[in-house]
């Protein structure tokens, strides 16, 4: 499957021969993902509004919603042709979701889409351990991908149940490719003749660093590191243009840029090279120290998006699935595309890779002479130079405009949570509630993220906050006049609820995505959008002012992306045992958000919290 274009048209056939290919080794026991039963989503949905909605709104609502689901109605024909679509396919949304949350997305990939991951700073200072380090990663990456391709990876659980593996596979050799009206993804790595390189990229230009010898066996870090040295030899700061900046543009300015730029044989090479390679990897310039405290935020951001056309955001190629980023200050990192990868599999990527560079090079060079790296050259014209100037702009607003705060919460972590029996996950949430609540005077729609891949080709969920409990528990914390017990035991409700509504999720019996399923089974069958979807109350419910998500990681690593709407915040944690990583984004343009007022009231909300479970004397 060489360079297998996917779309909407071609997901189904490319997912199932995947699957196919996979079958043996992780989908015996891996069930389809369930169709929720209608009225089931449609209570759900209706129950989530609650705490949002005024009376009479809701009411509104309400009666929409029992028309919709009458017997014999439009609902229940919807319903029917998901059921259907559930028998015929391996899984009934997977490819619709990646179809509408990504490809279909004309927003920029920096912030809006792309997830980066910063880990802890590595101990050096110097470009000479930064190509060391650089040398260790990639070997490191390449052992992962050699324990994948021959079985040796074993296959993840959740809560006992097996997890769906196909991700695996297409987090190598794949890329985004932008389109006019929607993206696709070009995997290249099935076919007999799969990629044997890797881009690397230093101060805005790019290698093909080939990374296999030539009987087929992988390079030593030795081997990597002397060619990483010739690397650095070629890239002295010039005035390169940084081509990379194209792929940060609005999707459909980078689509035609794309298109111009590829009418140049010498650019289409090039290019095909980028998107053809294994993986990327920048060798970014030092992050710029301010202070101590806010290094980790300008860390967390460099991974994100370069920070800026001055800094290293022309080291990256966004439409690529996987970039590792490497700096000379020791800060490293990820930043992935979500098409093809998701938090797990990467967290599990990034745990292997700390594993084995804890051990010695195993391997010895064989003493065979090393072609040189390609150098990848561009021919830029009038048109693309005006590209390039225009995405440069439009990328440093776009940073500008995002505030990143990332922090090390270090009072406790899911261990005090656990003591007292309940979800960690849960917990942080409700605090997550309640720290929105002070600062802004209201509950809004939030979502957590919960996986599905204990289902054939699952992907996510959206687990919806607030519940009734929260909001209860909420107005009642600042109630002098109510005791402390009763706070404890609402505290305890909104937490076991917000559990009760994570096991539904992970059961495959989430809300959000059969109502996306409904929606778009309508407007493929040619019929009118149903008015419940048209409803004020639906667009509140899906204009998601705090999205979260929780990666846990057996690392002492952060993940940022920025908010889901202008006016809304990003909150994503890692809870360890004894502490919790936390990153906040919030865009400054919008004068009611500030990320940083956010951050402070959450750790006076986690330690009010702790005082709750445990009073001092």
């Amino acid at each position: 499957m060489i360079c297998r274009h996917v779309h909407s048209r071609t997901c189904k056939a490319w997912l199932s021969r995947i699957s196919l290919r996979q079958e043996p080794c992780f989908f015996s026991s891996v069930p389809p993902q369930p169709v929720p039963p209608l009225s089931q989503t449609l209570q759900g949905y209706l129950r989530a509004l609650e705490p949002l909605l005024p009376p009479g709104e809701l009411q509104h609502t309400r009666r929409m919603v029992q028309d919709f689901s009458r017997p014999g109605g439009l609902g229940q024909q919807l319903q029917d042709g998901l059921e259907r679509r559930a028998r015929i396919n391996k899984n009934w949304i997977t490819d619709w979701w990646v179809q509408w949350a990504y490809l279909e997305s004309r927003q920029p990939l920096p912030v809006h889409s792309n997830p980066g991951i910063s880990l802890p700073r590595r101990d050096f200072n110097d470009w000479r351990s930064q190509l060391v380090f650089a040398s260790k990663l990639i070997a490191a990456v390449l052992d992962f991908k050699a324990k994948m391709h021959t079985g040796q990876l074993p296959v993840e659980y959740m809560r006992g149940k097996p997890l769906c593996m196909e991700l695996y596979p297409l987090l190598f050799s794949s890329c985004r490719i932008p389109g006019p009206k929607h993206d696709y993804v070009a995997h290249h790595g099935s076919g007999r003749r799969s990629p044997t390189h890797i881009t690397v990229v230093r101060n805005y230009q790019f290698f093909q660093l080939e990374v296999y010898n030539s009987d087929g066996s992988r390079m030593t870090e030795s081997q990597i590191h002397s060619q990483l040295l010739r690397i650095r030899s070629q890239s002295w700061k010039t005035d390169k243009e940084p081509m990379g900046i194209l792929t940060s543009e609005h999707r459909h300015t980078w689509g035609q840029a794309y298109n111009r730029l590829l009418r140049d044989k010498l650019n289409q090479e090039s290019v095909h090279l980028i998107e053809t390679g294994l993986f990327s990897v920048c060798l970014d310039s030092p992050v710029m120290r301010i202070s101590d405290e806010k290094y980790a935020s300008r860390k967390a951001a460099q991974v994100l998006h370069g920070g800026g056309t001055f800094s290293n955001s022309g080291n990256r190629w966004f439409d690529k699935t996987l970039q590792f980023v490497v700096g000379e200050d020791g800060s490293w990192g990820l930043v992935y595309e979500q098409a093809t990868a998701e938090g797990p599999p990467i967290a599990n990527l990034l745990h292997h890779i700390l594993e084995y560079c804890e051990k010695p090079d195993p391997k010895r060079a064989p003493l065979v002479p090393l072609p040189m790296p390609k150098k990848l050259y561009f021919h830029i014209d009038r048109e693309i130079k005006w590209d390039i100037e225009q995405a440069k702009q439009n990328l440093d607003i776009l940073i500008n405009d995002l505030d990143v705060n990332v922090f090390n919460f270090k009072k406790f972590g899911k261990e005090l949570p656990k003591q007292h029996h309940m979800s960690p996950n849960s917990f942080i949430q409700v605090a997550l509630q309640l720290a929105y609540y002070r600062v802004h005077d209201e509950v809004v729609p939030s979502c957590d993220i919960a996986s599905q891949r204990m289902f054939r080709g699952g992907r996510t969920e959206f687990i919806r906050s607030p519940t009734n409990q929260t909001l209860k528990f909420i107005q009642a914390f600042a109630d002098s006049s109510v005791s402390r017990e009763a706070k404890l035991e609402l505290f305890r409700e909104a937490v076991d609820a917000y559990t009760a509504l994570t096991a539904q999720a992970l059961k495959g019996h989430g809300i959000d995505r059969h109502l996306l399923g409904l929606k778009i089974q309508a407007i493929e069958k040619g019929l009118s959008i149903p008015k419940m979807f048209m409803d004020t109350a639906y667009g509140l419910a899906t204009h998601w002012k705090l999205r979260t998500g929780q990666v846990p990681a057996n690392t002492d690593s952060v993940m940022s992306f920025g908010p889901l709407v202008p006016d809304g915040y990003a909150v994503c944690y890692n809870p360890q045992a004894d502490h919790v990583h936390f990153s906040i984004t919030a865009f400054n343009c919008c004068e009611e958000t500030n990320a940083e007022t956010l951050a402070l009231t959450l750790k006076d909300t986690l330690c009010e919290l702790q005082e709750l479970l445990q009073p001092g004397p």
